[in-house]
């Protein structure tokens, strides 16, 4: 089975503008993302879906300058988005990632992409209930489960969030969940505001400089074990609601 990494990017975040391009380790949070999907040894293609609005227009060029796929669709209708790049670039199953997130954690993702292809599952996800640090979630599904939620998906809830859909309609999906050994949802390592990339700038600037490769959520949590204190600059963000 083809597996397409689909990463949802925009400019135009409300609480933090142009966050897609806040550097990191001397590379922008974009980059991060896409480096760390290379890890995942079950993606065959990774693809950022952008919006057509002009202020995304620095996106196609960072993934033209950087070799990665680009597809432009709707701002607001993102399920519509994500069905367009899939037709774009055909594949049996659909990861669905978010360009928030600068710690997504390869073996995650393979473990969700493999008990999807593995046990039948129309859906897969490691949040239900969530269970892993809020921003290493990841979902993967079939191809057709895509289809059918923009053909039938109408709420504007949906629209925007992919795969509600698919959760509102237990009855029509098989819906699986990947969890984690440790429930380590009370951790929050994705970024919405300042005080979430300041965090994670603070994790970096604790990295073993004689570490080599992505930062793995073992290293993350060993740090965060040895400098408390990180994990409080951003403790009062507002959450997910499904991460509250």
């Amino acid at each position: 089975m083809k597996v397409n990494a689909i990463i949802q990017a925009r400019c135009g975040s409300t609480r933090f503008p142009g966050k897609v391009f806040a550097l990191i380790d001397g590379k922008p949070l974009l980059w991060h993302v896409v480096d760390r999907l290379l890890y995942a040894r079950r993606i065959d293609k990774i693809i950022v879906a952008t919006t057509v609005s002009p202020k995304d227009d620095a996106i196609e060029n960072w993934c033209r300058e950087s070799g990665v796929a680009c597809f432009r669709g709707s701002e607001e209708d993102v399920l519509n988005r994500y069905y367009s790049a899939s037709k774009a670039f055909p594949s049996d199953v659909v990861v669905r990632i978010t360009a928030d997130d600068p710690f997504k954690e390869p073996a995650v993702i393979d473990a969700v992409i493999g008990k999807l292809t593995g046990e039948g599952y129309d859906h897969v996800t490691n949040n239900l209930p969530p269970s892993f640090p809020e921003g290493l979630d990841c979902e993967a599904f079939l191809a057709s489960a895509l289809e059918r939620s923009e053909k039938e998906a109408e709420t504007a809830f949906e629209r925007e969030h992919v795969t509600q859909y698919i959760y509102h309609h237990p009855e029509l999906f098989k819906i699986g969940n990947v969890q984690c050994a440790e429930n380590l949802s009370a951790l929050r390592w994705t970024i919405d505001k300042e005080a979430d990339y300041e965090m994670v700038k603070a994790v970096y600037a604790h990295r073993d400089p004689s570490r080599k490769g992505i930062l793995l959520m073992g290293e993350i949590l060993d740090i965060l074990k040895a400098h408390p204190e990180i994990a409080r600059i951003n403790s009062e963000v507002e959450r997910s609601a499904m991460y509250k």
